[in-house]
């Protein structure tokens, strides 16, 4: 019965949408119901032919018996009517073999995808070519060498283009016990356009001591001929990798969300909340080890109308993990508490008290989640909201009366131990980003003696970045004595010139002062390309500056993308494809592995966005 209700179905489908040359002919139908896949009947005279799964005869019949009904639409097929319902043609296959090659590259295809028979059929059926066949291993990976040196080309030349780089570096190490490196570049274009992509992602022999990380960014840096343009380097809070950083002709620029991941770490230590928390991972682990208590959790979830969702565990190396486990299990409350009452397990569910202490939780680790994705964007300037960011976090962990014990002991490590780890980042460069940022210029979020200081900082680096555009003065040849003597009696005007262009540089950073500050919603790169050439000497130092990232974030992202599918052979990355350089034999192979470009940019991007609700947070702290 199955059998002849598909078959019907597939008859009407085939009738009613296409049938055999827009409806002339149909399939003679037997007397069982079936249809005759070897006949086909014209609609006009009643003829029966034999079909041979060409068309060729009946439009021949069409053309002799029935002229009129050719009128409006030949059976003669075009160049694109052929392509479709035909053979494939040359420029479209070229276009399908282009295609599986990005495919493979950014989804992380292994090549011998292209010998997957079901993949074939797909194609097959999708272009009405049942003659087709997929391009050769040697093919696709002779197109992703092409593809990658293209990529690299298009880099290269941007990096030409600029004066200022900063790089992000981290060491890796995978499951399989390889050490893995990888480095990201960052720099704001002659459009004012912030630009971000990977440089490499290698496998690497060496001990990861921070000698040998130092050796190899270097040779990075070397490779890409970028090492006099380079301007920072970002990296973690390792101890080689901040040695490594010492070692290297940049300046360093710690990961902020590190930084802020381990203050909640130790925040979190020997803190009621860790009692608590532990609790939760208990109600955790019941449901995860068990298929059986997981589905029941779902059939629960359902029951009670909540959306179905697994509950999650925090681990200590996965950021903002413990708010979600917090928020899950709050949300999930009702349903836990039924599922451990009908089971007598021996897993004890979390009292009233202490769902209160997690609200308490949730509400202290919340904008710590914020200011963690706020500054893990690649797609917008992060640097100048570093400052402003921890600003805000030290008016949410101030102490309150209506505070509870374990609430205040939470804020008091928190702050304090915040401070001490602020002073270890790059403050002068943080400080010098954020008065060039027209959303905090006014520098609100540091001390008024701090504040003079940028200031004077910043004179100082317009002086420098006058005199080494002006022209040499040097010559080899000898001056006349004419020339001698109107040297020597200009010699005296020296002190006035001086003067005149520490009054030049006054003014010029007067005139930015005096600029009204942006909304917090807006993009300080496109404000700095509409007002280039009215702050011309302060528009090359504010795209240095803001174009350093304030976290290792980019970096981190390569990891899991490029080593997950390697196992052992060296890797190089750009931008979004990543090109695996291995011998068998005598023979080269390549894979290719894209970036997930936009990983949750757009949510990130919405956080950026929704700092318009901590603007006044961000600037109150040192507010007059």
């Amino acid at each position: 019965m199955l059998a002849k209700a598909l078959e019907a179905s597939h008859k009407h489908a085939t009738m009613d949408k296409d049938g055999l040359l827009g409806g002339k002919f149909y399939f003679k139908k037997l007397p069982n119901g079936l249809l005759d896949k070897t006949k086909v009947t014209c609609t006009i005279c009643k003829a029966e032919f034999r079909y041979h799964r060409s068309n060729s005869s009946l439009c021949y019949h069409l053309r002799a018996k029935h002229p009129e009904s050719t009128s409006t639409g030949s059976c003669q097929s075009t160049p694109q009517d052929y392509g479709a319902r035909g053979r494939i043609t040359k420029h479209v296959s070229e276009k399908l073999t282009n295609s599986l090659v990005v495919w493979i590259a950014k989804n992380c295809r292994p090549v011998s995808i292209v010998e997957d028979d079901g993949l074939r059929e797909v194609i097959r059926v999708a272009s009405g070519d049942v003659r087709y066949n997929l391009p050769s291993r040697g093919t696709i990976v002779s197109r992703l060498h092409t593809l990658y040196e293209d990529q690299r080309d298009q880099r290269s030349s941007k990096l030409v283009q600029v004066r200022n780089v900063a790089l992000t570096g981290d060491r890796w190490t995978s499951v399989n016990n390889d050490n893995y490196s990888g480095v990201t570049a960052h720099f704001i274009d002659n459009d004012w356009t912030l630009q971000s992509f990977a440089l490499t992602v290698s496998k690497t022999e060496e001990r990861q001591c921070a000698e040998a990380c130092a050796d190899h960014f270097l040779s990075v840096a070397n490779e890409w001929k970028i090492k006099d343009k380079l301007t920072t380097f970002g990296t973690d809070s390792a101890r080689n990798m901040v040695a490594a950083a010492r070692l290297l002709p940049f300046e360093h620029m710690p990961c902020t969300a590190h930084i802020l991941q381990r203050t909640i770490t130790v925040s979190l230590n020997d803190s009621e909340f860790e009692r608590v928390l532990a609790k939760c991972r208990k109600v955790v682990g019941h449901f995860k080890q068990s298929p059986a208590n997981a589905q029941e959790l779902k059939e629960q979830q359902v029951a009670h109308g909540q959306k179905t969702e697994p509950l999650v565990r925090d681990v200590p190396t996965r950021w903002n993990s413990t708010l979600e486990m917090i928020k899950r299990i709050q949300r999930n409350k009702s349903v836990l508490t039924t599922i451990l009452a009908q089971q007598n397990s021996m897993v004890t569910m979390l009292t009233d008290q202490e769902f209160d202490i997690l609200q308490k939780l949730e509400e202290l680790l919340e904008p710590c989640r914020y200011v963690t994705e706020l500054l893990g964007g690649r797609q917008y300037v992060s640097c100048s909201v570093v400052l402003p960011a921890l600003c805000y976090l030290f008016r949410v962990m101030e102490l309150s009366d209506d505070d509870a014990v374990y609430v205040l002991r939470f804020k008091k490590v928190f702050t304090t131990d915040l401070a001490q780890r602020r002073d270890s980042i790059n403050l002068t460069w943080l400080k010098i980003a954020t008065a060039l940022d027209p959303r905090f210029k006014d520098l609100k979020c540091v001390s008024k003696d701090e504040r003079r200081e940028v200031w004077a900082s910043l004179h100082d680096l317009v002086m420098a970045e006058t005199h080494a555009h002006q022209p040499s003065a040097q010559t080899t040849e000898e001056p006349s004595p004419k020339k001698r003597k109107i040297a020597i009696c200009l010699l005296g005007s020296s002190d006035s010139d001086s003067e005149e262009e520490e009054d030049s540089i006054d003014r010029c950073l007067d005139r930015y002062k005096a600029e009204p500050k942006i909304d917090i919603e807006e993009c300080p790169l496109q404000w700095w390309l509409k007002r280039e050439g009215a702050h011309a000497r302060l528009a090359p130092i504010a795209c240095k500056y803001l174009s350093t990232p304030a976290t290792t974030v980019p970096c981190e992202r390569l990891f899991s993308l490029s080593v997950y599918k390697n196992t052992c052979n060296p890797v190089r990355t750009i931008q979004g494809y990543t090109y695996d350089n291995s011998v068998n034999g005598q023979k080269q192979e390549a894979t290719s592995q894209w970036h997930k470009k936009c990983e949750k940019e757009q949510q990130r991007n919405a956080s950026l966005k929704d700092t318009h609700g901590h603007a006044q947070c961000y600037t109150e702290k040192h507010d007059d």
